[in-house]
């Protein structure tokens, strides 16, 4: 069974037979697949009422352990945006009384994002039913499929430098 990047290497290789295009094979499937997760991820979380790159806040405070908070800057750094985005997520975020700002008291020029009472219960709540909705989703490969793919990932993730969370 093909895919649609099976129909655009075709194509490609009708087109342009000079040139190999077998890294489209990877990357066009890693793109599209991220998209496509994309999507079914943003619908999952939209039906607790939340963004994927709330839950990202949320599951990052929650898994910094007990007082479930972090500088701004050590949130930034794990999601990856820009020190203006995480700001206006943070806002958004502590209107919806979902995290709270705290004073660094090591640090007076420094503000620590923590975890609301209301936060926790909704990160709570959403993970066990988020794993299982991303087990649905990977559950049409077989557990030797799993362990190549995270493997093969791994490498890919470690050789461009991603190997730490900030």
């Amino acid at each position: 069974m093909g895919d649609a990047v099976d129909l655009l290497l075709d194509q490609w290789r009708r087109e342009r037979p000079d040139v190999d295009p077998w890294p489209i094979g990877v990357v066009g499937r890693v793109s599209r697949l991220a998209r496509l997760l994309d999507r079914e991820l943003k619908e999952f979380f939209s039906s607790y009422g939340l963004e994927p790159w709330e839950f990202d806040v949320l599951a990052t405070l929650r898994r910094s352990g007990a007082p479930y908070e972090l500088t701004a800057g050590a949130l930034n750094r794990a999601a990856m945006v820009t020190s203006g985005a995480i700001t206006n997520r943070i806002d958004r975020m502590a209107a919806r009384g979902l995290v709270e700002r705290i004073p660094d008291s090591g640090d007076r020029r420094s503000v620590r994002v923590r975890l609301t009472g209301s936060g926790l219960a909704l990160v709570d709540q959403v993970l066990a039913p988020h794993v299982a909705n991303e087990a649905r989703l990977l559950a049409p490969l077989d557990p030797e499929e799993r362990d190549h793919l995270v493997g093969a990932l791994r490498t890919l993730l470690a050789s461009l430098g991603d190997t730490t969370l900030g």
